[in-house]
């Protein structure tokens, strides 16, 4: 009773289902459409996961800017004698001259006691 039109979309369907049916007799293509949809529920929920940690990313990204805008605003402290041995003049010809100290990756701009003598 099905117009011609839809015909071969309705063999196909009964082939479909019947090949289900061969492969799970019990449930047959429900269980197919059954198994689809818990597929789909599973990507929907680790696509969720991902999404939220895309944020939190987002959001530790904003803060790491935030904090190194602040302390980029924030002026310079002055550099103090790395020890009692150096006074004065002797420390500005020394830093002039190249003292041979190193800075310290977490706070840049801070010169240290050298490596070595």
């Amino acid at each position: 009773d099905l117009p011609e039109s839809q015909r071969a979309d309705a063999v196909s369907s009964l082939v479909y289902e019947a090949n289900a049916r061969i492969r799970d007799p019990v449930y047959g293509c429900a269980g197919a459409i059954f198994q689809l949809q818990k597929q789909l529920r599973e990507l929907q929920s680790q696509l969720a996961m991902a999404q939220a940690e895309i944020l939190n990313m987002q959001t530790q990204q904003a803060n790491m800017v935030a904090l190194l805008c602040k302390e980029m605003a924030q002026p310079l402290q002055p550099i103090s004698p790395p020890s009692d041995s150096f006074t004065g003049n002797d420390y500005d010809l020394q830093l002039q001259q190249g003292y041979g100290g190193f800075f310290d990756d977490a706070n840049i701009g801070v010169l240290l006691e050298p490596l070595w003598t």
